[in-house]
């Protein structure tokens, strides 16, 4: 009569790291969101570096809007002739709307990296799903100061000047950038809620050209009728236009930088956690 004896298999060293990381997937810690953010960065901008072309809107957008309102608004909106104090006008709020427009961009691209698959592959990886999402807000963060300089850069080509101290500016361009962030987490949530980047696009006008338009960005409210104007008293646009045109231009700025920060700081906390929640739970 033959005996058979059965062995435990050996633990092998695959099997419990394998399950320490699935465990340890949540509770990574803030040195380690730091390097994926990192990571991802650099995976982001090495995109940029290969795909030249999607530069373009930064590069071409600022030379062609400043171009287009100084040239055909600024006689009518500031006196023929005077279309240098409108470019003291309009540059400042030139920048509110740079983050804005930039911003769509950060939506349709998380829209079509779900088409491709490549989110996919991100959410497989042991690395906190918010810093996919981070790393993408900080790329086009870049992108929208490549997009600042250059208006700027045409601004004082057509007669910009800086009144007030120059640390104005570069805190009229740091507003400018917080509110432009808290922006891009609506996109990346309407990225996405929506199925195709073209219904992202889409959205985006609707909700972009009210908003724009009915500002201070362009004209002074004085002289737009009074329902638009009270419009326009709410607009968060219009308070970071009249909060950078004041830094820039040395003039009291009143509460609009803090109404800024708090319109900022509003969306991003609202935003932000149901986007990192739509792209854990995307399928």
């Amino acid at each position: 009569m033959s005996t058979v004896t059965t062995t435990k298999p050996a633990p092998t060293a695959a099997g419990p790291a394998s399950v320490a990381a699935t465990h340890g997937e949540g509770r990574i810690g803030l040195r380690g969101n730091l390097r994926h953010i990192g990571a991802l960065v650099r995976r982001n901008a090495l995109q940029i570096k290969q795909d030249p072309e999607s530069m373009f809107d930064v590069v071409f957008m600022p030379i062609i809007f400043t171009l287009l309102f100084v040239f055909v608004f600024g006689g009518a909106i500031s006196g023929k002739g005077n279309q240098a104090d409108y470019v003291n006008y309009v540059v400042p709020g030139l920048m509110a709307m740079m983050g804005m427009n930039i911003a769509m961009g950060v939506g349709t691209g998380v829209n079509d990296d779900f088409k491709k698959g490549v989110m996919d592959r991100f959410r497989s990886m042991p690395i906190a799903r918010s810093s996919v999402l981070i790393a993408k807000i900080v790329v086009e963060l870049g992108r929208m100061m490549v997009a600042i300089a250059i208006l700027l850069a045409v601004g004082f080509l057509l007669g910009l000047s800086i009144k007030g101290p120059v640390l104005g500016l570069f805190l009229a361009i740091g507003l400018s950038a917080v509110f432009g962030a808290s922006l891009m987490w609506i996109f990346v949530l309407l990225g996405l809620t929506l199925k195709t980047p073209q219904a992202v696009q889409g959205m985006a006008m609707m909700v972009l050209m009210p908003l724009q338009f009915g500002s201070s960005i362009f004209a002074p409210p004085t002289t737009m009728p009074g329902w638009l104007q009270s419009f326009t008293d709410y607009n968060p646009l219009s308070n970071l236009a009249d909060a950078a045109r004041a830094l820039i231009n040395d003039a009291p700025v009143g509460n609009s930088v803090w109404v800024t920060l708090l319109w900022s700081l509003a969306i991003t906390a609202v935003t932000m956690p149901l986007a990192v929640r739509k792209f854990r739970q995307k399928t």
